[in-house]
Formats: structure tokens, sequence, C-alpha cells
């Protein structure tokens, strides 16, 4: 059983994101000033390396740099904490559950606590709470939508830019090859603030 409540603590059944960051955390300038890249040619190209570079990292991390909004969903009621992949979690904005007929209900936010603060962030049921009553759906039955990310792209640590900076700075000097490998030290950067994969 304690076995069993781990898995459910650690893995969850599914999780995406459902809004992408609406910017990244550094622009085709800074990449060009970095790479001492004078034209602008190759911008849009720039870009993709960008996007691409980010979400490397952020798969490594574990983490979500530019605000994002996430769903973290349950085939079944946890028996323990949940916890928030992607930190740092900026607020919870629904937690809700679907019944065998497929009809949504909404958890009261009175029931349960969000420790924002940890990492990755935790929702726990308040003391004396519990689950519904419900039957779930058999898939997806329990749906977190919350917020997470540093915020802007001001806000995002200097480690991480420079890891993209690095990502962007290899791709544009190896694209002949172009097959998917990436330096050591692009991971080295990352390693200190890397989490476990939640």
């Amino acid at each position: 059983m304690y076995l069993l409540m781990m898995v459910q603590q650690l893995k969850p059944r599914n999780f995406k994101v459902v809004t992408a960051p609406v910017a990244e955390p550094v622009t085709s300038s800074d990449v060009k000033l970095y790479s001492r890249v004078d034209t602008s040619i190759e911008d849009t190209l720039i870009d993709t390396w960008i996007a691409s570079g980010r979400i490397t990292a952020e798969d490594y991390q574990h983490r979500a740099y530019i605000a994002q909004t996430l769903e973290l969903s349950y085939d079944y009621w946890p028996d323990t904490e949940i916890l928030l992949p992607r930190p740092p979690a900026i607020t919870v904005n629904s937690v809700k559950y679907y019944d065998t007929d497929n009809v949504e209900y909404t958890l009261d936010s009175s029931k349960y606590f969000v420790d924002a603060d940890s990492t990755p962030a935790r929702i726990s049921l308040n003391y004396g709470e519990s689950w519904p009553s419900v039957t779930l759906r058999p898939i997806k039955g329990l749906v977190i939508n919350y917020d997470a990310g540093y915020g802007t792209a001001s806000d995002v640590p200097d480690r991480i830019k420079d890891s993209i900076y690095l990502y962007c700075a290899y791709r544009y000097e190896n694209r002949i090859a172009e097959d998917g490998t990436v330096p050591p030290a692009f991971y080295n950067i990352l390693q200190p603030d890397r989490i476990e994969d939640r």
C-alpha cells in the first residue's frame, strides 16, 4: 500500500501544457549579440532555436520558465498530497473532477491548501476534509489547472538564459549535422537547479 501511495504521489497520470508561454526567456537580438551574428537573415531560424533551447532546458530541469498554464490529471483520488510538476507554481486556477457520467464539478478552494513555496508546489486537503464520495470516470477524473513559471523574461534566472544562448550558438555553428546533440556545457549550466521529475 505504501509503495502504491508513493507511485501515485510521484507519477501523475497525465500532464500537459494548456497555454504555452507568450514569450521566450531571450530574444533573437540577445542570441545574435552572444553569437556575434550581424545580419537579420536568419532571425526566424534563431527564434526556432530559442524555443527549442527553452523546451529542452525546461524538460531537463523539470521547471517552467515563462508564465504558462498547465494541467495535471489523475485517474483516481490521490492518497497523498498532490505535487504540481514544473515549478515554480504561480497559482492554482481550479480543481475539477468528473463522475462516471462525465458531469463536471469544481472542488471548493476552501477544502484544500496550496503550498506554492515548496519545490514543487503541493496541494493538500485541509484538516478534516476528504475527497468527494464520487466515483471518478476511468480517465482524467481529477483535473488540476494551474499557472507556473518565474513570470516574464526578466524574472528568469541568468543561468537559464546563458544555457539557451549556448544552445543557440551551438546550433548556429553546427547546423549541418543537425543530429540533435547538445554540448555537455548546456546541461552543466542547468544541473544545479535541476529537480526530480514530478
